[in-house]
């Protein structure tokens, strides 16, 4: 049996545990709350320790790939760099977990106990480090295919092969189009949603061009986020903004006469080697508050400071 499903039957009997104490259905809910947003606290913080020990295989990865990269081609090198990031507590990746968390203290009013607990739940197996060692493939492979394979690709089949089967060769930087993490999608007067980079991450535009929602989304080329971690790696607000983008697209395509292919219909071919976690369904999807939650039916399905390395946050001992 692997770690992360013993971690799964471990939360669930700690779980079921602390809830026989309880008497009403309103204390069961808040204890479930309470004790979900704590395991979410420990793993964050855990992940955390583990990026900084450089105990993340696939962030120490990153991080020499950056390096890499840097020394090859100077011309690349901020680009690279900002995308290494990823390998620290700093990036992105690592700084959405922990504003997710904080959203998750103080949730907006449109968010039930049922979407509280199915957030906290999908964050906490985000920050595993199997998971988080998964989703870090991306930023890899776009300093990969930046690199003109002197740097092999990792969990996904070689941009050769994957250009060869798709007739066509993708623009590099692909794989974080889509991913809330670093942009998001921006409509027009017109009606026409296209990807925006946020902040420094603009820089990617120069490589990837201008993407249209509605042409990405019937050929986009396979990547981790949206062929397996969006749910964990996305927040709840974001996720609600995807599927809105996602409806509004369909509706456009519908009245205009054209078929509209969603980009998330089905999982894309190029995943390779990835943990048997990412291939395991989230314990949110499955869980009985996920039946009556407005995530999972948009879905058809105090932690360290983020302005400081040195914060420890919640539950952090130090």
């Amino acid at each position: 049996m692997s770690d992360f499903r013993v971690w799964k039957l471990i939360s669930l009997f700690c779980l079921f545990s602390l809830m026989l104490g309880c008497e009403s259905k309103e204390e069961r809910t808040q204890q479930t709350i309470k004790y979900t947003l704590q395991e979410a606290s420990r793993e964050i913080n855990a992940l955390g320790d583990a990026l900084e020990k450089k105990q993340i295989r696939n962030a120490v990865l990153l991080s020499e790939y950056s390096r890499v990269l840097s020394q090859q081609n100077p011309q690349l090198s901020a680009i690279a760099q900002l995308i290494g990031q990823d390998a620290s507590t700093q990036g992105p990746l690592y700084q959405n977990l922990l504003t997710r968390y904080s959203e998750l203290k103080a949730p907006s009013a449109n968010m039930s106990s049922d979407d509280i607990i199915n957030q906290a739940t999908l964050l906490k197996e985000a920050a595993t480090r199997s998971l988080y060692s998964d989703a870090l493939t991306d930023p890899i492979n776009v300093l990969a295919d930046m690199s003109n394979g002197t740097l092999s690709r990792v969990g996904a089949v070689s941009k050769a092969a994957e250009d060869a089967a798709n007739n066509g060769q993708a623009n590099v930087g692909n794989q974080l189009v889509g991913n809330a993490n670093y942009g998001q999608w921006e409509t027009n007067s017109s009606g026409t949603s296209f990807w925006m980079w946020y902040g420094m991450y603009r820089m990617l535009g120069d490589l990837v061009g201008d993407v249209e929602y509605g042409g990405w989304s019937k050929r986009r080329r396979y990547s981790y986020y949206n062929d397996y971690g969006r749910k964990r790696y996305t927040s709840y607000k974001k996720y609600q903004r995807q599927t809105a983008v996602e409806q509004r697209t369909r509706q456009s395509y519908k009245r205009e006469g054209k078929q509209f292919t969603s980009p998330y219909a089905k999982k894309k071919s190029g995943a390779s080697g990835l943990s048997r976690s990412s291939h395991t369904p989230s314990s949110a999807t499955r869980s009985s508050y996920s039946r009556n939650s407005s995530y999972a039916k948009s879905s058809a399905g105090s932690v360290r400071n983020s302005s400081s390395r040195t914060s420890r946050g919640v539950s952090r001992g130090k």
